[in-house]
């Protein structure tokens, strides 16, 4: 989710398109939620470990 919410970030602004920039911005901030729960060894959606 990180790597994707950044490219549509480089993308939005690259383009200058202001959707793809509110969702990697979105995105952005749910993967860094989802990598610091999972860093702190917390279940996240009923899993502990994604793969």
């Amino acid at each position: 989710m990180l790597i994707l919410g950044l490219i549509l970030l480089i993308l939005g602004f690259v383009l200058n398109v202001s959707i793809l920039w509110t969702i990697g911005i979105i995105l952005l901030l749910v993967g860094a939620v989802f990598w610091i729960l999972g860093a702190t060894g917390r279940a996240v959606g009923g899993r502990k470990v994604w793969y």
